[in-house]
């Protein structure tokens, strides 16, 4: 019997799941900073001057210790990078994949690092020297430093590789290297090969990617609303992670030296800050990009249009959109995950998804003009407490009440204007919602995501019409072999917060935090032996 084709993908779709396969190392990033906030802010001299009783020795041991596992994501965030992406785009032997990941970094960094000792470059101490090549010791190797970007680079050829020849057939006498085992061979002969070309490309990539730096920057205080009005523009195509990742890990989000040592990229630099113990405050310019920008929008703005959302709905349909609204709140304002409230009103309403933008990106513009300096990555409420209140008023936390209840009440009036005005349907504006599609009521659900995964595998066609089921922080991602069989309504109707389809084959469900336990459950329902 012949071996079935591999369902091809088109370059969107490439870069959707490259982006998707970020979320693993940065939800460790997101969890490390927060370990690494709390434990320098809770052992720093300030605090303790004021709250004189965490001095003592258990305490401090304590927090010492939360700062030194805090820092773990950030000393290894590249060789985390080249890891997750080929685990995260493999189709199949995923670990065969993460492992050749690890093989394939340090191979490509022990390669330039014998172009570099050929060229009499290395072996050397000389800080002037090292500086002048951007060589840094990368997992125990001297090499040029190719951060974010090299790692990027070596984990989408070790998938290429994985996908070439994982199931590689070789000679007889050659059999033993077949298969899974010749995907870190062929890796090491490829990243040796690729790892000598970098001292030569490098510095057009380096040169590349400061002049978008430089292009951010030179838009001043325009700079923030840019990244943070396209990083909302790209969220509903799964593209936002691309520029995020540029932003927080590349010379494109500012270059500074941090206790003697040269690093790149906006949350680089603010937890290299972190952790350093001779620095006090933190850059301007870095948190610029970060954790504080989103708060306006995240902690007032969103919920503001929640509550407008709700006084728009029919009187006797609020009760129906209550939980979902305030799931949807607590899930932004804590969790820092907007997209159950947002895709409430994105398909109904796209203009008001684009001035949400514009407000999200002013957000950080006003953030920044205010000298507001807030770190890390989700600005949710945990952020704002631990890289904030935390640190004294050196970080100006107390702008960002101000500004959020400025923002819950300009989206409030907008959208409670907008939605009466143009009678747009967001939830509860119809006076004859059911249940259900066709009118059936719905049978209590007590599976462990809360969502009827049976149901919603029927409305997607049943298994055999699904080919790859996959998901992200909140979106179920599919193949689907035949679109017209999938319910849009159906789907609706069984709590999924929005469906996309992004051309014939290519679908996204958005469910929401519980997006995991859907996943899972559907997975387990597809492997059973009846539809």
């Amino acid at each position: 019997m012949s071996k079935p084709q591999k369902q091809k993908i088109t370059l969107w779709e490439f870069f959707q799941s490259l982006g998707k396969t970020f979320m693993l190392p940065v939800a460790l990033l997101s969890f490390c900073g927060i370990m690494l906030g709390i434990g320098s802010s809770l052992s720093s001299r300030d605090v303790i001057t004021l709250l004189p009783f965490l001095e003592h020795q258990a305490f401090q041991l304590t927090f010492i210790w939360m700062s030194k596992i805090g820092s773990f994501a950030f000393s290894f965030l590249p060789v985390m990078f080249a890891i997750a992406i080929p685990l995260g785009l493999a189709r199949e032997n995923k670990g065969v994949a993460a492992f050749a990941g690890f093989v394939g970094f340090a191979v490509f960094n022990l390669a330039t690092n014998f172009y570099l000792t050929v060229k009499g470059i290395l072996p050397t101490t000389d800080p002037a020297i090292l500086k002048a090549h951007n060589i840094q010791n990368i997992v125990g190797i001297q090499s040029i430093d190719s951060g974010i970007l090299g790692a990027v680079i070596v984990g989408i050829i070790v998938y290429f590789l994985h996908e070439r020849f994982n199931t590689i057939r070789l000679p007889d006498a050659l059999a033993f290297f077949g298969g899974t085992r010749f995907v870190p061979i062929v890796t090491t002969l490829v990243l040796g090969l690729v790892g000598l070309a970098v001292p030569l490309v490098w510095p057009w990539f380096a040169m590349g990617i400061s002049g978008l730096g430089n292009l951010i920057s030179s838009a001043g205080a325009f700079g923030p609303m840019i990244f943070g009005t396209g990083e909302r523009l790209l969220l509903p195509f799964g593209l936002q992670h691309i520029l995020v990742a540029l932003i927080r890990f590349t010379e494109a989000g500012g270059t500074m030296e941090v206790c003697g040592q040269q690093v790149s990229g906006a949350l680089t630099i603010f937890q290299a800050q972190l952790s350093c113990p001779t620095t006090h405050g933190f850059s301007e310019s870095a948190t610029q990009f970060l954790s504080q920008g989103k708060m306006p929008a995240f902690l007032g703005g969103l919920p503001g249009a929640a509550l407008a959302i709700y006084h728009c709905a029919h009187p006797g349909n609020r009760h129906k959109i209550k939980g979902l609204l305030i799931s949807g709140v607590v899930a932004c304002v804590i969790g820092g995950t907007t997209e159950p409230i947002e895709f409430l009103f994105l398909f109904v309403a796209p203009f008001l998804y684009l001035i949400h933008a514009v407000l999200t990106g002013l957000g950080f513009t006003v953030m920044a003009v205010t000298g507001v300096t807030i770190g890390n990555t989700d600005g949710n409420l945990i952020d704002f407490v631990v890289f904030g209140i935390l640190h004294g008023l050196e970080t100006k936390w107390y702008m960002v009440p101000i500004v959020a209840f400025i923002w819950f009440v300009s989206y409030y009036a907008i959208f409670r204007f907008t939605i009466t005005r143009f009678n747009i349907k967001t939830p509860g504006r119809d006076t004859d919602e059911k249940t259900s599609s066709n009118g059936k009521t719905t049978a209590p659900v007590t599976s462990k995501s809360g969502y009827d995964s049976a149901a919603m595998l029927q409305a997607l066609g049943g298994k055999e019409n699904i080919i790859t089921l996959d998901n992200c922080i909140t979106r179920l991602r599919m193949s689907i072999k035949d679109m017209s069989k999938v319910d849009d309504a159906e789907l609706k109707s069984l709590r999924a917060i929005g469906v996309i389809r992004l051309n014939d084959n290519n679908l996204q469900v958005v469910i929401g935090p519980q997006v995991q336990s859907v996943k899972d459950e559907l997975e387990r329902l597809m492997q059973t032996t009846e539809n």
